[in-house]
């Protein structure tokens, strides 16, 4: 558990209590590897407590805002009293040459909007994605370039951590890019007014008639309607895709109880879950 600006130092998310009203927002990376692609073990159940210690820590703080980062295969999260959007988010479309798609869970008080411009080059080298376990990953990258691949200084450092628990650190980060632009969406957020949202939520905007702003968003509606049981399982394509953008929008409205839009404040804990780092950030810091 770490307190912006502090530096990290360690302290137990389960223990500790916010007081209402203090923090603006409240940031949290829980743990990836219940829910990650890459397991090869059995799962741990810590993404599930983490999650819930999230979801106790912004009940708590009521925060304008909170924000939850992992791997794309997380679970849904949703806060009484605020809006959810998921949005996901590759390096690729920041400058960076590795493929790394992570995912960000973001609600507001008020509904507010953090838009995110994702800018892909046409022509893109890609680069392995970093890892936390690179450190031992036989043919490793120098430190240095592991820290350039995520947008770091090559001559970044972490004192008083060993080779391996640098790596583990870099490769469990957003990398750089990918945090800047989520914090400056998230600090010129707006009112969704005057512009319309692709249905799944997913904080795209659409123009014309257009619900459904890419063919991964068509398939993350059709994994909803699948899991709420409005059509039989089947895969989604762009190019052959049996659901329509109206009917995709249909099906997001009739989804499970809680799955509310970006203005509503309505919404619930569906799957809510120690061992991450959570911020508190806030404009006025004790004296």
């Amino acid at each position: 558990m770490v307190r912006g600006p502090d530096l990290i130092y360690g302290g137990d998310m389960a223990r500790f209590h916010a007081l209402p009203g203090r923090f603006d927002g409240v940031i949290a990376g829980t743990p990836c590897q219940d829910d990650s692609r890459a397991r090869r073990s059995a799962p741990t159940g810590d993404g599930d407590r983490a999650r819930r210690q999230f979801a106790q820590a912004v009940t708590e703080a009521i925060p304008a805002w909170w924000l939850l980062e992992n791997v794309p295969g997380v679970p849904e999260l949703r806060i009484e009293g605020y809006s959810w959007l998921r949005i996901d988010l590759d390096a690729r479309d920041f400058g960076s040459t590795q493929r790394r798609l992570r995912h960000f869970q973001y609600g507001h008080a008020r509904g507010l909007v953090p838009i995110v411009t994702r800018r892909r080059p046409a022509a893109l080298k890609e680069s392995p994605c970093c890892m936390a376990s690179e450190a031992s990953r036989p043919g490793r990258r120098t430190w240095a370039d592991f820290c350039e691949l995520q947008g770091l200084p090559r001559d970044f450092e972490l004192p008083g951590m060993t080779l391996t628990a640098r790596y583990r650190a870099v490769g469990n980060g957003v990398h750089l890019a990918v945090a800047r632009a989520i914090a400056a969406a998230i600090r010129e957020a707006r009112a969704p007014v005057g512009f319309r949202l692709c249905a799944c939520d997913c904080a795209r905007v659409v123009y014309g008639r257009r619900v459904l702003a890419t063919a991964a968003c068509r398939k993350r509606v059709q994994r909803r309607r699948d899991s709420a049981g409005v059509t039989a399982p089947g895969s989604v394509t762009a190019a052959a895709s049996s659901v329509t953008d109206q009917a995709a929008l249909s099906a997001g409205a009739s989804l499970s109880e809680g799955n509310s839009s970006p203005g509503s404040r309505q919404g619930r804990d569906r799957d809510p879950s120690p061992h991450s780092a959570i911020r508190f950030f806030s404009e006025h810091p004790p004296p």
